[in-house]
């Protein structure tokens, strides 16, 4: 009996240690502050383009640059979603 009963706990251990690293693994996948920097950048992207455009293409090149930066950041998501 204490054989199955070391077995028992040695098993419930093993899925308890299992179960817990599939949850960090799932929790370190969802990056918070990736996510509020690609809505923060979405943000500014709508307040240029909400901007006057008289100024002499700097709000045009901001706004590639805003967009350049959304498409790095979901990148960087995407690649340590993998």
């Amino acid at each position: 009996m204490k054989t199955y009963a070391k077995t028992a706990i040695g098993a419930a251990v093993l899925g308890t240690t299992l179960a817990a690293g599939v949850l960090i693994g799932q929790a370190a996948a969802y990056q918070t502050h990736m996510h509020n920097a690609l809505d923060a950048l979405r943000t500014a992207r709508t307040e240029l383009q909400a901007s006057t455009p008289n100024k002499g293409g700097h709000r045009e090149r901001a706004i590639s640059l805003v967009n350049q930066a959304i498409d790095e950041t979901r990148a960087g998501i995407d690649f340590a979603r993998d």
